[in-house]
C-alpha cells in the first residue's frame, strides 16, 4: 500500500492548525481525550464527537506495519514482470469492457486515458478484491499518537470525523490500508473530501462499493495532483546508440522534436506531440528497456515515491491499452543489496544525497550515479555497475 507523502505534507498544511499542538506519546486514553476536546473546539458537537471515538482502540499490528514498510528493492524488469501478472491484464480488460460507458465519461470529464485508472485499480486493491482489513479510524489514531509522523495522519482524523456527519464514514466498519487509505483507489479521507465524486448518483461518495465513485474519485484526485489532459503519460522508445547518455534521465527534458531529431524514435506508433516537453529514462541502463517520460510521468510520484514501482505502474498502463511487452534487451547485472550499499557508501563519501544507505536505486541514488559516470568518463545512463563500484 502507498503513502503519499507529498500530498498529505501539502493537505497538511491546508488544514486548520492545532490551537496548542497535542503531544505524541503517553497513554492512548489521554490522547484520544485531547483530540475530542481539539474537534469539539473545531465546532463539532459534543455528542457527535463521542458517537464518533467511542469505539477507537489502539492497534499494535499498525505500527508494526508501518515500521516494516520497504520501498522496492527489486530491479525494473523483475519487478514489473511480477507486478504486470496475465490475471491482471485479463482482468483489466474485461473491465474496460464492462465500465466502457464509464471510462467515455472519465475520459471526457477529466481527459484521463482508461489504461492509468485501470493500472491503478489493479495495483492498488486488485480491482477492489483486498482493500485492506484495518479499521480505518483505529490506523489514523494509532498513528496520529505514534510519534514518527503524528503530523501526517492528524488531520486525516478530522478529515475522517467530517465524513462521518456526512454518513459516509463508519468508525466500527470502515476498514482499509494500514495507513488509513480507503477503497478500491486507496485514497486518504482528506483525498476523499477535496476529490471524492458521487459518480452513481445516490448522494454519498462509496470508494469501497461503488465503481463509478472509486474511479471518479481516482480521476478527480489525478486531476488535482497536475495531471495534463488528453496527454500521454510513458512511451517505450528506440534510442540510438550514439545518444549522449548524460542527457538522459529524469530532470534532462528537451522537447520530443529534439529528441527525435537526436534518433529516438517510437518503438510503435508515433511520438506525442513534437513541443511536449520529455524525458528519457533507461530503468535498467542504456542496455535495457527505454522510455519517453512525459509531464505526466511525474504525477506518478505524488502517488508512489518507488521509481521502481512508478515506471512498473506507469508502463502496465500502457500494456492495458494495446502497448507489447517492452523490449528487455541486455542490461548489465544488477549489484547485489551489500554492494548497492556500499556504493551508497561511497557516493555519499563524495559529497552525493543518495537519501540513506538503504541498497535501494532511487531517484536521488540514481542522480548520484549520473554524476560520478560522467566524472569518470564512463556512460552517463544512471545505472550502476560493478565497474563503477570498482572505479569509485
Amino acid at each position: 500500500m502507498r503513502i503519499p507523502f507529498a500530498l498529505a505534507t501539502a493537505l497538511l498544511a491546508a488544514s486548520p492548525a492545532l490551537s496548542q499542538p497535542i503531544p505524541c506519546g503517553g497513554p492512548f486514553s489521554s490522547f484520544v481525550e485531547a483530540i475530542k476536546a481539539e474537534a469539539i473546539a473545531r465546532g463539532y458537537p459534543p455528542a457527535t464527537v463521542a458517537r464518533f471515538f467511542a469505539p477507537v482502540r489502539q492497534d499494535p499490528k499498525v505500527i508494526r506495519a508501518d515500521r516494516a514498510q520497504g520501498i522496492f528493492q527489486m530491479n525494473f524488469i523483475d519487478f514489473s514482470r511480477r507486478l504486470i501478472s496475465r490475471y491482471r491484464l485479463e482482468m483489466g480488460r474485461k473491465y474496460a469492457r464492462q465500465y466502457d460507458r464509464l471510462f467515455t465519461r472519465i475520459e471526457r470529464e477529466y481527459g484521463i486515458s482508461r489504461g492509468v485508472l485501470l493500472a491503478f485499480w489493479a495495483l492498488e486493491t486488485d480491482f477492489g478484491q483486498v482493500q485492506g482489513e484495518y479499521n480505518t479510524l483505529n490506523a489514523l489514531m494509532t498513528l496520529s499518537h505514534d510519534c514518527r509522523r503524528p503530523e501526517l495522519f492528524r488531520p486525516q482524523v478530522f478529515a475522517a470525523l467530517e465524513l462521518f456527519t456526512r454518513g459516509d464514514f463508519d468508525p466500527t466498519t470502515t476498514k482499509g490500508a494500514w495507513a488509513g487509505e480507503i477503497g478500491m483507489v486507496q485514497m486518504l479521507p482528506e483525498d476523499i473530501l477535496r476529490n471524492g465524486v458521487d459518480g452513481d448518483g445516490d448522494g454519498h461518495v462509496s470508494l469501497k462499493t461503488s465503481v463509478p465513485d472509486a474511479l471518479m474519485s481516482g480521476a478527480a484526485m489525478l486531476r488535482s495532483l497536475g495531471w495534463r489532459a488528453n496527454e500521454p503519460w510513458l512511451q517505450e522508445i528506440v534510442v540510438p546508440p550514439g545518444l549522449n547518455w548524460g542527457e538522459t534521465g529524469l530532470g534532462q527534458t528537451k522537447t520530443v522534436a529534439e529528441w527525435a531529431r537526436l534518433g529516438v524514435r517510437a518503438r510503435e506508433g508515433r511520438l506525442g506531440e513534437a513541443d511536449l516537453p520529455a524525458a528519457v529514462i533507461l530503468p535498467m541502463g542504456r542496455k535495457g528497456p527505454a522510455f519517453l517520460a512525459y509531464p505526466n510521468f511525474n504525477v506518478y510520484f505524488e502517488w508512489n515515491k518507488s521509481f521502481v514501482y512508478v515506471t512498473s505502474a506507469a508502463y502496465f498502463a500502457t500494456r492495458l491499452e494495446g502497448a507489447p511487452i517492452y523490449r528487455a534487451g541486455n542490461p548489465d547485472p544488477a549489484l547485489t543489496d551489500e554492494e548497492m550499499k556500499l556504493l551508497q557508501r561511497k557516493l555519499a563519501a563524495r559529497g552525493h544525497d543518495v537519501g540513506g544507505i538503504d541498497g535501494i536505486l532511487g531517484r536521488r541514488t540514481r542522480d548520484a550515479v549520473r554524476s560520478e559516470q560522467i566524472r569518470l568518463g564512463l556512460p552517463a545512463d544512471s545505472w550502476p555497475t560493478r565497474e563503477l563500484l570498482e572505479r569509485l
